[in-house]
């Protein structure tokens, strides 16, 4: 097979004797990042540290990897920013909430990937969304990321000027999740657009902010023109995650689960252990997945 490397579009990074991931507290001159995560193949990020722990001590067990009830250490312990873990050829990292939380973490965990000469790389969001006309519980695979006006672009002002880039997401790769999702039919999956916010109230139309301007029947045109234009559900990171993915020549997804239907209401009520419940579809799915691409199902 074609290996697959990891695409740096900086220049300036070769002329640079050392690098320092700062929020992740690892570095090229004091780690080897080869050693270390050279045999990564897959990637899953998600905006809570305990949420990724669990990730990881879930697809231990898929995998068979480590004695069971085994604590993986937090590679990331020397900062508070985020936590990574890993386990065989999968590494588990927080990424906190919204776009420049997200962005900096992809900064450096691209670079961790390229550092290590990791190849064929596939990297899925595993998270919690907003629905559209969903049923809570079901999980959505995103077809392509798109801002609050469904338009499929990631904007960023850079040294002044305003950048647009594309967030479409691997096509084939949703596909393959969609069929895994088929194969364990114990919840409601599609593929559908994700809308990604700047902001959890008044960017997703909420009601229930300490500033609302807008009234409930102004919300519900806005979310209706959202799902008549393929839009499924709404979180705060996906369009950046798609744009530094493409850049980066990485294979990406984002596989989210809905807490609630927003054209029902603005504040999740289910309970803890349903929420909890709801919480580990994404994994299950992606755990599938993973366990199917490494020939164990």
């Amino acid at each position: 097979n074609r290996e697959n490397f990891i695409h740096l579009c900086n220049p300036h990074l070769e002329k640079m004797r050392e690098d320092i991931l700062y929020h992740f507290a690892l570095g090229t001159g004091t780690h080897d990042f080869p050693v270390l995560f050279g045999d990564v193949k897959f990637v899953c990020v998600g905006g809570s540290p305990s949420r990724m722990k669990a990730f990881i001590t879930y697809i231990a067990e898929e995998l068979g990897l480590g004695s069971p009830g085994c604590d993986c250490p937090n590679i990331c312990a020397g900062t508070d920013r985020y936590a990574m873990y890993k386990v065989g050829p999968v590494l588990s990292v927080s990424h906190g909430m919204g776009i420049p939380s997200i962005s900096i973490m992809l900064h450096e965990l691209i670079k961790l990937l390229y550092h290590a000469k990791c190849s064929n790389i596939t990297i899925i969001r595993i998270g919690t969304s907003g629905g559209i006309g969903l049923e809570p519980g079901s999980v959505v695979i995103t077809k392509q990321s798109v801002d609050a006006t469904f338009k499929p672009q990631f904007e960023q002002v850079i040294l002044g000027k305003t950048v647009v880039r594309s967030t479409n997401l691997d096509e084939q790769l949703a596909k393959e999740l969609m069929q895994c999702s088929k194969e364990i039919g114990q919840f409601n999956t599609v593929i559908g657009n994700t809308m990604c916010t700047l902001d959890f109230y008044e960017g997703q139309g909420r009601l229930d902010g300490a500033i609302c301007l807008y009234n409930e029947e102004e919300k519900l045109q806005y979310l209706k023109e959202a799902y008549d234009s393929g839009v499924r559900n709404i979180e705060m990171e996906s369009s950046v995650f798609a744009a530094m993915c493409n850049l980066s020549g990485v294979k990406a997804a984002v596989v989210c689960v809905t807490l609630l239907n927003r054209l029902e209401g603005d504040q999740i009520s289910s309970s803890h252990d349903v929420l909890v419940e709801y919480q580990q579809r994404p994994q299950k799915l992606v755990g599938y997945f993973i366990k199917k691409s490494l020939g164990k199902i």
